[in-house]
């Protein structure tokens, strides 16, 4: 018996030690045991893994050959939830996955999703632009339907909502989509979708909004309460904060340079350094990876049904699917949470 995604974690002694720790990782027999680990997503009728794969990385700072480890390592542990959007890298990360789906023959076994608005060429969700933006990704995708459409509203605050949920309405008749979600939404716009959704226009069901340990606001406030009113299934991206809470990233000396860089370093400070410590705690009482009790935290708070999670390099997959099977103890959640404050 082995844990599991054994191999970016403790030492097999050590991880054997502590096997039969109630909040320690799943243990299976091999790959494959996490087919059986399904949330469902809010009221959209999908069930996914509670652990999205997401693909921005993918085209940009990920090659198409280890793009395709890293699906196929997330998948062969039983990972079912791909989320992409048509701005990453341009479309680059839509047709690594497509080709991907069509290689693998695996299209009927995932839940995918893609977040629409950002592209260069067909920016905000003016009924034109998204129509073309759809067309777009599923043909990059090849494929026929979005399984779950995320209205990216991040570049544009301003296009009437009724016209945009009319258009998904016609999108969805047309098959081409199936739930709706939201990033960027501000939570007055996501009660006036819902006030629009009860005179029979689409319903927004899942949102995406950054959330992660480090960064708890502005989700810990009014976001969350609407999220909660409404039912919605919570996605939340950036679930590492740009790999900060992988616990890799500790020397200011040391880190990449660049936008990301710079981000990594403004957390390397007092309030950053002692959440690495309270997760180094809990990861060692544990035996199990950093990046698995961050994302065991963010699955412990209420609403959030399934964290999006890009990542470099396949290793990094076995690391980040052992936060599944961590329960955080009350005191743990406590602790966590109170470092973060």
């Amino acid at each position: 018996m082995r844990l599991f995604s054994v191999g970016a974690g403790a030492s097999a002694d050590r991880a054997q030690q502590h096997a039969e720790h109630p909040s320690a990782p799943i243990p299976i027999v091999g790959p494959g045991i996490g087919e059986t680990i399904r949330v469902p997503l809010g009221e959209t009728g999908y069930e996914t893994f509670p652990l999205m794969l997401g693909a921005a990385e993918f085209g940009w700072n990920v090659d198409l050959e280890t793009s395709h480890g890293i699906l196929d390592r997330y998948m062969e542990f039983g990972g079912n939830a791909i989320h992409t959007a048509d701005g990453f890298s341009g479309g680059r990360s839509e047709h690594i996955i497509g080709q991907w789906l069509r290689s693998r023959g695996r299209r009927d076994h995932a839940v995918l999703s893609v977040r629409i608005g950002a592209h260069a060429d067909n920016p905000g969700l003016g009924s034109v632009n998204l129509v073309r933006a759809v067309e777009g990704s599923l043909t990059r995708l090849g494929v026929e339907r979005i399984d779950v459409l995320y209205l990216d509203a991040t570049l544009d605050a301003t296009t009437n909502l009724e016209d945009t949920l009319a258009t998904v309405e016609w999108l969805s008749d047309a098959g081409k989509v199936g739930a709706v979600g939201a990033f960027g939404l501000s939570p007055e716009r996501l009660v006036e979708a819902r006030i629009l959704a009860s005179a029979g226009y689409p319903r927004i069901q899942v949102i995406d909004a950054p959330y992660n340990l480090i960064r708890r606001q502005p989700f810990e406030g009014d976001l969350r309460l609407v999220a909660g009113a409404q039912n919605l299934a919570v996605t939340p991206s950036h679930a590492l904060e740009h790999g900060f809470l992988s616990g890799r990233h500790r020397n200011k000396a040391l880190t990449s340079r660049g936008v990301r860089g710079e981000q990594l370093r403004g957390h390397l400070n007092r309030r950053g350094i002692k959440i690495l410590r309270a997760l180094d705690q809990v990861a060692e009482e544990l035996a199990v990876p950093v990046a698995a009790v961050s994302i065991a935290w963010l699955l412990a708070q209420r609403t959030i049904a399934a964290p999006i999670v890009n990542t470099f390099a396949t290793e990094h997959v076995d690391e980040l699917m052992q936060g599944a099977g961590v329960s955080l103890s009350r005191s743990h959640l406590a602790e966590l949470t109170r470092a973060g404050n």
